[in-house]
């Protein structure tokens, strides 16, 4: 059973304290960097003005979010070893990002995308190649804002104070300060937000392993407390493990920046100089990430005992710091969820106002009811997770975000690929997307929401992460689509000539 204490008062007042500041941080954003809201690039891309510090909080609060704090301890919790796959994949990551994301943020700065389907749609052309990456973003997004309410509601409750009200109210002023401030206000939370988890991780690496008697001795608990649990966990992996992990940390890494959050936050830097300063200096939070994954042996050699291991973080926190510290880490962790919510809802709105309420529905619309828009579907988004939470069991939220994540994989060779090359033609990234789709929610649904297939090849079984078996599919048919559909182009224009 989890040990769910009664209010902490103490903790109660620290973690309002720092909710109070963070809300007046979030109105008072509208007057930073000041620009006229009502066009949709000020308010949802901060007037792609923001430079490497900013940049770096940004982006980093939008990609290690409340839900990373709380789930990433909790896997290694509950598996060990396995769980640290978030490691190499941030590894691998900003190399990508340092090869491919500034050559996209010059594209779109100078033809004024404002989204990867705006890209898509102002490189390859087609009606329903575009609708079909932003309908992904968005879909992907929602479980994945939801998520971010699970964190918040995980320390909330860890304070001693269950049920929805907390969570209607702190999502209520987001979507306030959110309307009203556009991205500026995530990009300064950002920065009390980061500044507080670097704190609470640090305060952590170093207290809590001298009160359970060093890293060797809690090493030693891990792995005696897996052991004696068996099957596939251990503080080492077995090689059983080897493909799965790593096509998952591969997946993962590929998808991280399609998403539309992560998008925004590259897409409203500065100049692309800024992009590969940020792909330079971003990985100073793979360090921390490594740091809040061995909370999760902490919580074993402290001998915590949760029934939901999504508790595991507060209630060691509870178990070794005083009363006031519990009441910052609970807020830097609940101002976690909001950077990232409020980043995710913007994302979102930015690619239904642009591709698929202006192309679809008013064409003609002004900027101004364009950002106005943007601005309300933000708000739908915020209340559609909001209600996700409260109506459904958290686990749907858990398994649709997986199933999020293979979807926003198959946006990968249209967004990234056609960069490169000009073969690849709308019809065949559009069936491609298609194609990926299908197998990957197929397999997803076949293994009751589980990430990872079991590959028969030869003698050999390799678990793989079912997104990368999508992602080829995805790739397969593209380009042997693009191949016949850019033949019957290339012989149409000659005919045309001809006839001329």
């Amino acid at each position: 059973m989890s040990e769910t204490p009664a209010v902490n008062s103490v903790a109660m007042a620290v973690f309002i304290a720092f909710f109070v500041l963070v809300t007046v941080l979030g109105f008072v954003a509208a007057r930073w960097k000041r620009g006229d809201l009502s066009q949709l690039h000020e308010w949802g891309l901060g007037g792609r003005q923001f430079g490497t510090v900013i940049s770096w909080f940004l982006v980093g609060g939008d990609f290690y979010t409340a839900y990373t704090v709380i789930a990433v301890p909790a896997l290694v919790y509950s598996v060990g070893a396995y769980g640290f796959f978030a490691m190499p994949y941030t590894i691998i990551v900003y190399p990508f990002v340092f090869a491919v994301m500034p050559r996209l943020w010059e594209v779109c700065h100078r033809k004024n995308h404002i989204t990867a389907a705006d890209y898509v749609q102002g490189e390859i052309g087609g009606r329903w190649l575009p609708a079909a990456v932003a309908i992904t973003g968005i879909i992907a997004t929602l479980p994945y804002i939801a998520l971010q309410l699970i964190g918040m509601q995980v320390v909330i409750k860890g304070l001693g104070v269950d049920g929805e009200l907390p969570l209607i109210v702190a999502f209520a002023i987001l979507a306030v300060y959110t309307y009203s401030s556009g991205l500026r206000a995530p990009a300064m939370i950002a920065f009390v937000k980061d500044i507080m988890i670097y704190i609470v991780v640090i305060a952590a690496i170093s207290v809590i392993p001298s009160k359970l008697g060093g890293y060797g001795a809690l090493f030693h608990a891990a792995d005696t407390f897996f052991t004696a649990k068996g099957g596939a966990t251990g503080i080492i992996l077995k090689p059983s493990q080897f493909t799965a992990y790593a096509t998952l940390a591969l997946g993962s890494a590929l998808a991280g920046f399609m998403y539309p959050h992560t998008m925004t936050g590259i897409l409203s830097s500065g100049s692309a100089n800024t992009v590969r300063k940020n792909a330079i200096a971003l990985p100073a939070y793979t360090l921390l990430l490594g740091l809040i994954a061995v909370l999760g042996y902490m919580a074993i050699a402290a001998g915590v005992h949760v029934s939901s291991a999504s508790d595991v973080v507060p209630v060691l926190f509870l178990k070794l710091f005083p009363s006031w510290f519990v009441g910052f880490c609970a807020a830097a962790i609940a101002i976690s969820a909001l950077v990232p919510a409020a980043i995710m809802s913007i994302g979102a709105a930015n690619l239904f106002t642009r591709n698929l309420y202006k192309p679809l529905m008013a064409p003609d619309v002004s900027p101004e009811k364009e950002a106005k828009s943007a601005k309300l579907f933000s708000l739908v988004v915020k209340f559609g997770a909001l209600l996700f939470i409260i109506v459904l069991p958290t686990q749907y939220a858990i398994d649709l975000q997986l199933l999020g994540g293979v979807w926003i994989l198959q946006i990968f060779p249209a967004v990234v690929f056609t960069l490169y090359t000009r073969r690849l033609t709308a019809s065949g990234l559009l069936a491609g997307w298609f194609f990926g789709i299908v197998t990957g929610t197929g397999l997803a649904i076949s293994l009751g929401l589980k990430p990872v297939y079991a590959l028969h090849i030869g003698d050999g079984v390799y678990p793989t992460y079912v997104g990368v078996i999508a992602l080829v599919v995805n790739i397969v048919v593209s380009v042997a689509v693009s191949a016949l559909t850019q033949g019957r182009r290339v012989a149409g224009e000659v005919g045309t000539v001809t006839t001329r």
